[in-house]
Order: C-alpha cells, then sequence, then structure tokens
C-alpha cells in the first residue's frame, strides 16, 4: 500500500491547484464578472482581470510538479509555499493601503488574503507530510 502521507500532501496540493486553476480560467473567460469587484471597467479592466488569471496559470506551475510526485519534486513544493507566503504577505500589505471607502475592493482583496491563506496551510501540511517521509527514507 503507498504510504498514506503522499497521498494526504497530494491531496492537499491538489486542492490549493485546482482553487488556482479554477480561478485563473474563471478570470481568463469571464473577467467581466470581476471588473466591479476591483474598482475597474471597460475593457482595461478586463485585460488587467485577464492578466491575473495568467498570472494564476503561471504560479501553479511548480504545484503541478509537486502534484505529480511530493517526494521527487520536493523542491517545487517549497517553492509552491514560499511563493504562497509572498502572495499571503502582498496581499495584506495591498490591503493595508486601502482606505476604508473601498469597501467592495477591501471585501475582494480579503477574499484573496483568506484563499491564500488556506492554500498556505494546506501546503504547509503538504510540506511537513514530505519532510517527514522524506527523512526516513534519508532524502
Amino acid at each position: 500500500m503507498p504510504d498514506m502521507r503522499i497521498w494526504m500532501a497530494r491531496l492537499f496540493i491538489g486542492i490549493v491547484s485546482i482553487w488556482n486553476l479554477q480561478a485563473a480560467f474563471i478570470f481568463i473567460f469571464s473577467p467581466s464578472g470581476f471588473v466591479r469587484s476591483y474598482e475597474l471597467s471597460g475593457a482595461a479592466g478586463e485585460a488587467a482581470v485577464r492578466g491575473v488569471g495568467v498570472l494564476f496559470l503561471m504560479w501553479n506551475v511548480p504545484y503541478l510538479f509537486a502534484l505529480q510526485n511530493p517526494i521527487r519534486y520536493q523542491l517545487a513544493l517549497y517553492f509552491a509555499l514560499l511563493m504562497q507566503f509572498v502572495g499571503l504577505i502582498g496581499e495584506g500589505y495591498i490591503l493595508s493601503t486601502l482606505s476604508m471607502e473601498h469597501v467592495i475592493l477591501r471585501t475582494s482583496i480579503f477574499r484573496f488574503i483568506t484563499f491564500d491563506g488556506v492554500g498556505l496551510l494546506l501546503l504547509a501540511l503538504a510540506y511537513f507530510l514530505v519532510k517527514k517521509k522524506s527523512a526516513s527514507v534519508g532524502l
């Protein structure tokens, strides 16, 4: 029977990857539903939202390697964990720069903070599961 820790790590990485990919595809193919959430409008707003979708796709590359084999691609998992942390810190900073009058925008940024906070927790759990496994096999 395959090691349960590896499968749990894959589950956690998979959840975060699916969330990122889902957000990427929605932002790329249906940006009009999100422009108001970021106080944007028109073609420029849609282009900006699509750009964030492309960033989500780029961001997801190491996650997919880690998902495939979290032991072999442990460095990719480590990088994904760091990227998630940077995203969370950056979003917190962005939120701190917005005045309270930007209620819709602040709410949208807070959703990203929540999303990335949960993602960071899941990736950290996956990393420690894999780290523990690789240490036990002498990697």
